[in-house]
């Protein structure tokens, strides 16, 4: 804003010094040295086509036709200011006692370009390194001014940062400005177009004398973009630019503030901001540019969230720092588009993963330090609570820990890491305790049949850019105990008992004491080996393969009818399962089955053989056979060598 005043300061130097000169030097004169006091004062060249038109009493005053101010050297962008004309005057009776009063200053549909150098240096910079005299001489500089009127009619303003790449251009603008005090307020009115979307923007600066000698004034805005508005009540500086005090804002759905800051609308997940966004708080703009938020109040899509946040500006990008606390916190769907397969349960279990491509590119927007705790989290395939819970992001790698998160009736603690700086990779470290498995399994894989609370230690790593890439890259390794339960849709003691596999489908069931497992992953499988499950009708051995990329499973049961109130004895047949997570094939192991009972076969000849021999050995307690031959042997070599002795001393006649 203060660019502005100091162009205007020019100028109302110029309309003194050519109204002066009237009286003697022809208006094509007059421009020529308008001209040449602006580039000596500015160190910019001023163009002014037509000539100028002049008046003297009461007001001193010049209209000119189309003019042009030159740009920085730096800039490639054209002039900074286009106008079809400008007409300015002043109060000559104020002008005698040495006030400068500009009664009026009107600019006809100017383009007006704001640019920073990606040095950082601004285009309404003058004077100075930028060529032109000492700023000392522009009026208002150290001369009080005022303003009754300012008008700008269907103008438009670019703004391009070269540092960002961002550019912002409003169009059809129509502005008022009023300073009736030096020392008192500042009135301005804006209206424009951004994108398609309207404009508008309502500002009183209080102390302007203040504000544009470089300190703070009491500031009171109000603006508006398409649906979203922003209304603030403080203080504000303008060379730094800095503010505080208290924000209202409702940034809609972030799509007419998006078009204004000439950037892309954000995807935003359901529950955090994809329909609506409102902001309220004490809000602190500091001269170094960052933003500080206490007390805030931040409503996305309905779910109020609570606390304190900080916005720095670091050497590579932004960081954020929050302590934030909601209530119940409701995310429908995630970015890509879905958590799984698409809709969760059978739909998951059938439709496959989802091959949307997930897009972490926000990542990288900014580093982050945030901590959230929340009465309940709802993801739309899983749901938790209570929450407490840190993120980290450094460099678009994102840790998520959880300190203390309620799930399925259980918690869940550990860590989790989405790593997006060379591809997506995701991993972690999680430890859940007393979870009801069968919810779990149903919202996140569609597998409903286990029926079982317990324990399960994961780490995984996975690597892709959708859920069906990873999950078919997953690697690491876990260890799940579960108590009682029961697994439902088969009956493995009545496949058993009949030799038929036909027990499957609603209304059977294996019921379990407990069942334990550890397990390895590798591109996208899982595979066990010590499967253990201890019942009161049947025990299980397992060992296979489960395909959690693609969704199927090859897995060998060896399952055990227990006979006799103590659990001994019993009949294993061996069960085959095959085929994809929803429709699994049962077969009885026929190989295995045979090569079981050859086994028992060869046992039980061991055993009756080793019975056999024990006896002819006269096998004593607590004796191996080997022991029992030996000892046999040797009482026959006794007894043989005695017998020779007799016979040698004659004792056989």
């Amino acid at each position: 804003m203060r660019w502005l005043f100091r162009v205007l300061g020019v100028l109302a130097v110029l309309v003194v010094l050519g109204a002066g000169a009237l009286l003697l030097i022809p208006s094509d004169r007059v421009a020529a040295l308008a001209v040449e006091q602006f580039e000596r004062v500015t160190g910019r060249q001023l163009t002014i086509e037509g000539g100028v038109t002049p008046t003297l009493w009461p007001v001193l005053g010049v209209e000119t036709g189309r003019i042009s101010i030159a740009n920085a050297d730096w800039s490639e962008d054209g002039p900074m200011l286009v106008a079809e004309g400008m007409a300015i005057g002043i109060d000559a009776n104020a002008l005698v006692g040495g006030a400068v009063r500009i009664t009026a200053l009107e600019l006809t549909r100017p383009e007006i370009l704001i640019e920073v150098s990606e040095e950082g240096v601004g285009n309404w910079v003058f004077g100075g390194a930028q060529g032109g005299t000492a700023t000392a001489e522009m009026a208002g500089a150290d001369t009080p001014f005022t303003l009754d009127l300012g008008v700008i009619r269907d103008g438009s303003l670019g703004y391009i940062d070269h540092q960002t790449g961002r550019a912002v251009q409003l169009t059809g603008m129509n502005l008022e400005a009023r300073l009736a005090d030096y020392e008192g307020p500042l009135e301005m009115d804006l209206t424009a177009e951004a994108m398609g979307q309207a404009v508008t923007l309502d500002l009183v600066l209080a102390a302007f004398r203040t504000a544009y000698e470089g300190g703070v004034s009491p500031v009171t805005l109000s603006a508006s973009v398409g649906a979203a508005t922003v209304a603030f009540e403080g203080r504000a500086g303008i060379m730094p630019a800095s503010a505080e005090g208290r924000l209202e804002a409702d940034l809609a759905d972030l799509s007419a503030l998006s078009a204004l800051l000439g950037m892309e609308r954000p995807v935003l997940p359901q529950g955090f901001g994809r329909d609506s966004v409102q902001v309220a708080g004490a809000v602190t703009l500091t001269s170094a540019g960052s933003v500080h938020l206490r007390g805030g109040r931040i409503v996305l899509d309905g779910t109020a969230i609570t606390g304190d946040l900080d916005l720095t500006q670091g050497e590579d990008r932004p960081k954020l720092v929050a302590r934030l606390a909601t209530g119940d916190l409701a995310i429908a769907e995630n970015v890509a588009g879905g958590t799984g397969a698409g809709e969760g349960g059978g739909a998951v279990a059938t439709a496959g993963w989802s091959d949307a491509p997930i897009d972490v590119a926000g990542l990288s927007a900014l580093d982050a330090e945030l901590g959230l705790s929340a009465a309940s989290l709802d993801l739309g395939a899983v749901k938790l609570g209570p929450v407490a819970a840190s993120v980290t992001l450094d460099r678009s790698r994102a840790v998520v820990r959880l300190t203390d998160v309620g799930a399925y009736g259980g918690t869940v603690a550990g860590e989790f890491v989405v790593n997006g700086r060379k591809g997506l990779s995701v991993g972690g470290d999680l430890a859940f305790r007393d979870i009801a498995l069968q919810p779990m399994l149903s919202d996140l894989t569609g597998f409903a049949r286990l029926v079982a609370t317990g324990d399960l230690s994961l780490n995984f790593l996975g690597s892709g850019n959708s859920v069906d890439a990873i999950m078919r890259s997953l690697s690491g390794s876990g260890v799940l105990n579960l108590g009682a339960g029961e697994i439902q849709g088969f009956d493995i003691a009545g496949m058993i008992r009949t030799l038929d596999t036909g027990f499957v489908g609603e209304g059977q069931r294996t019921v379990f004491d407990s069942l334990s497992a550890s397990f390895d992953m590798d591109g996208g499988d899982l595979f066990n080996s010590d499967l253990l499950m201890a019942g009161p009708v049947i025990s299980a051995e397992g060992a296979g393969r489960i395909g959690l990329g693609a969704r199927d499973l090859e897995y060998r049961l060896r399952p055990t009818a227990l006979r006799g109130s103590d659990g001994a004895g019993g009949i294993t047949v061996p069960l085959w399962i095959t085929g994809s997570w929803a429709a699994p094939s049962f077969a009885l192991d026929l190989e295995a089955l045979a090569q079981q009972e050859l086994q028992d076969e060869a046992k039980a000849l061991e055993d009756e053989l080793k019975a056999k021999a024990a006896e002819e050995l006269g096998q004593l307690e607590g004796e191996s056979l080997e022991d029992a031959a030996r000892r046999k042997l040797e009482e026959e070599l006794q007894q043989g060598a005695g017998d020779l002795l007799l016979d040698l001393l004659g004792g056989g006649n």
